[in-house]
């Protein structure tokens, strides 16, 4: 009788520890699944690299997640920049051209990799490695090509260690790249809304977009926004004359003669028909009028050459405006399509003045 307690406690014991072991399993499960459908229901790129940066960090405990991107044609960066999120704002995220000698595991990386960190291997794809004893490199693929990687970073050496399953972190990876493609690819589609056929440039409807996003900088900054409107001299003369191929011509010349003068910082885009639009964050007007000049200059430096062979001088008009928002200002919009009804305003100044010439609104 006492041997048959015995082993009755012992199976019960037995049934208590796997108990408590599916109930793990199951929490795991359901914060796995959490985590997941986080990442499925990322709504664009920025929000899916916070979930795969600062989400996976927190969820998992670790000391630092990084995701390394390949992008040698800097696509991703001009998305990311696009949608008002630079590469540049996430602590995380490494943008490289290449994934050759950034860590020796990329050579055959197609499962996760599980072992100690080593700084001569890990130091370029975990910056902040003070801390770090354990790793873990989760690939990222697209189209079977390996683009980079979810990095994890723990301070515990027996963390990740070449012993553990890695089926969860598979995965894990599996759905971090469908997720990557999936938010490229809606961003790309995005920015095709957001950019005017015939020139490259971006149109009205970015322009909108980014105005609200630089007067709310402004705002939150205090510092001055300038708008530079333009617009081409006599325009519909060169349709009227030669057609609007002709015309079309110009404009593509016109935009790039103009893009190779703003800066980097600067928002550039088509507004309509033959005016062009460009903003000058944290810029006063006095530089704004330095830049409208050399626009002006560089527009009629020499003669277009139109489709037939045919040359015809060019010149724009330009109206500048702008503003320092006040830190109260809550109504961005009207903000901002009032600055650029004042540049419009000195815009029509210039062009009443006679042309190929520059104007300031001083409102």
């Amino acid at each position: 009788m006492d041997d048959l307690e015995v082993r009755l406690e012992t199976t019960e014991r037995q049934l208590e520890k796997l108990t408590a072991e599916v109930a793990l399993n199951e929490e795991k499960m359901y914060h796995t699944q959490q985590r997941e459908l986080r990442l499925l229901q990322a709504d664009d790129l920025a929000t899916l690299l916070r979930e795969l940066i600062d989400g996976l960090r927190a969820s998992y405990g670790l000391e630092q997640v990084t995701v390394v991107l390949c992008d040698p044609d800097h696509d991703v960066r001009h998305l990311l920049l696009a949608g008002g999120a630079p590469a540049e704002t996430f602590a995380g995220l490494l943008m490289v051209e290449s994934l050759v000698g950034l860590a020796p595991q990329y050579v055959a990386l197609r499962q996760p990799w599980l072992g100690a960190f080593a700084a001569c291997d890990h130091q370029l794809i975990f910056p902040q490695s003070a801390q770090l004893a354990s790793v873990a490199m989760i690939p990222l693929t697209h189209r079977n090509n390996l683009i980079g990687s979810i990095n994890l970073g723990s301070k515990d050496l027996a963390r990740f260690t070449r012993a553990h399953a890695a089926d969860f972190l598979a995965h894990l990876g599996i759905i971090a790249s469908y997720c990557v493609d999936n938010t490229i690819n809606r961003a790309r589609l995005l920015r095709s809304g957001f950019t005017d056929v015939l020139t490259g440039w971006h149109n009205r409807r970015y322009l909108q977009v980014r105005l609200n996003e630089e007067l709310a900088r402004a705002r939150r900054d205090r510092t001055h926004l300038v708008c530079l409107m333009m617009d081409v001299d006599h325009f519909k003369r060169v349709n009227d004359n030669w057609g609007h191929a002709a015309g079309d011509a110009v404009l593509q010349e016109l935009a790039n003669r103009i893009d190779s003068q703003v800066r980097a910082s600067d928002v550039a885009a088509r507004y309509g028909g033959e005016e062009f639009v460009v903003l000058m964050p944290d810029t006063n007007k006095d530089s704004g009028v330095l830049l409208a000049e050399r626009i002006r200059k560089s527009v009629s430096a020499s003669k277009y050459t139109l489709p037939d062979g045919a040359k015809e001088a060019i010149t724009v008009s330009i109206g500048i405006a702008g503003i320092s928002p006040d830190p109260e200002t809550t109504d961005l919009k009207t903000t901002g399509d009032s600055l650029v009804a004042r540049a419009d305003v000195a815009l029509y100044q210039a062009k009443s003045c006679g042309r190929n010439q520059v104007a300031v609104n001083e409102d």
